[in-house]
């Protein structure tokens, strides 16, 4: 469904393998800085976005919005499931509780995905910022 640019879509966030390269060379690198700030779309919701890929979209849910770079996902098709790797940036829009279990809904979450051409990907301490505060 789109309305003005945004698409509604099911967020569904997981691990991959980029991320566990960069994870092994510290949560801190580059290399994993820069596998956990994108989410995987699909080419066609790309096309419907009017955006082409690495560039800049917002995810928002009802728990957050974050800013990444969006990535033609290589797995589908399956339009409207847009896919975040685990980490900071999936961490701000996912629901914070747990319900005692100790791991938050991880999968299946409503969220609208729209063109942040405009907006900046903010790095790993800004985003830090902006969730805590501190």
């Amino acid at each position: 469904m789109i309305t003005s640019s945004k698409l509604c879509v099911i967020l569904i966030t997981g691990r991959t393998i980029e991320q566990g390269v960069g994870k092994e060379q510290g949560k801190l690198s580059k290399e994993y800085l820069e596998s956990a700030s994108v989410c995987y779309v699909d080419p066609e919701d790309l096309k419907k976005l009017g955006t082409k890929e690495k560039t800049n979209v917002q995810v928002s849910t009802k728990y957050g919005s974050v800013i990444v770079k969006a990535m033609k996902s290589l797995r589908g098709p399956h339009a409207g499931i847009v896919f975040l790797p685990y980490g900071p940036w999936a961490n701000a829009v996912v629901d914070p509780e747990t319900g005692s279990i100790g791991m938050p809904n991880l999968k299946g979450i409503p969220a609208e995905i729209e063109p942040a051409l405009d907006r900046k990907l903010l790095s790993l301490e800004e985003l830090l910022e902006k969730q805590f505060g501190e």
